[in-house]
């Protein structure tokens, strides 16, 4: 079949890349910069570029871009998809999008599913992007409640199909709460950390552990400020709730608490066991 890839960025790129290496699909790839189209074209990551014309021929639209430009791109582009066609967007936040689209896609009647693939660079761009990306990753699927179970079984099927090892099902609401927690406090924390004025002098004084805590550091700024705005609420509580959390190992040192110090490190060794043991009985 032939499927549209909407934004050959790192993500869209990889899919991009994944569909042609490991199946038989047609891939039609759309991007506003012509020189990463041409690169796609020339490194034969899409078959041919995607138009008004043969958008109509596409049975599968991927959208790889950010929120707002996701939104904008259905709202102009609706009346062209297919129906029928499966429409899937890898936005990092969900009910933003899923809220924006549902009457789009009764309307002109293709099916979307929301999506967003767990895997990533700290690199963006098209020259990041590899068909390996998404390797025994999870792709999280935000179907909207009344989505026909077959539908959801395509997009399991597409997905599986290039590499993910995992396909997650949750509603947007879920996904952004979760989400909150599981990414965008992660770069958020990374952020702040390396900011500290002791970090210009690690060098020769740092191992593995600094490492982990400042590889996500390197993000791409406009990208990351619209989707913490656009889960703000979520997001300010994890910030806040991970304040406290800090300020509990402040008070123990300050006040000499080893006892409470010992109990705050020891909830932590136990909880980050609970999660390892949910992540194999997910798996």
């Amino acid at each position: 079949m032939k499927i549209a890839v909407i934004g050959l960025g790192l993500i869209g790129g990889s899919i991009a890349k994944a569909i042609k290496e490991q199946t038989d699909h047609t891939v039609l790839g759309a991007d506003i910069v012509q020189s990463v189209l041409l690169r796609a074209k020339l490194t034969e990551a899409i078959d041919d570029a995607l138009t008004e014309a043969n958008l109509p021929e596409c049975e599968t639209v991927i959208i790889a871009l950010y929120p707002e430009a996701a939104v904008r791109w259905l709202r102009e582009n609706a009346k062209r998809i297919a129906k029928h066609a499966l429409v899937v967007d890898c936005c990092g936040v969900k009910k933003y999008v899923c809220d924006r689209v549902k009457d789009l896609a009764e309307e002109h009647g293709f099916v979307f599913i929301g999506g967003h693939p767990m895997a990533g660079r700290e690199r963006s761009g098209f020259d990041f992007s590899t068909s390996e990306m998404f390797k025994k990753a999870s792709m999280i699927l935000t179907p909207y409640a009344d989505t026909d179970i077959r539908e959801i079984e395509r997009a399991k099927k597409l997905f599986l199909s290039i590499g993910f090892g995992r396909i997650t099902i949750r509603t947007p609401e879920e996904h952004d709460r979760i989400i909150a927690y599981t990414s965008q406090l992660a770069h958020v924390l990374s952020n702040a950390y390396i900011k500290s004025p002791t970090a210009p002098y690690h060098s020769g004084l740092s191992a593995g552990s600094f490492r982990d805590m400042t590889r996500v550091a390197t993000l791409n700024p406009t990208m990351w400020v619209e989707l913490f705005f656009e889960n703000r609420d979520n997001l300010i509580t994890e910030i806040d709730t991970l304040a406290d959390r800090l300020t509990e190992y402040s008070r123990a040192l300050k006040e000499n608490d080893a006892d409470a110090l010992r109990r705050l490190l020891e909830d932590g060794v136990m909880m980050k066991a609970l999660c390892d043991r949910m992540d194999g009985t997910q798996g």
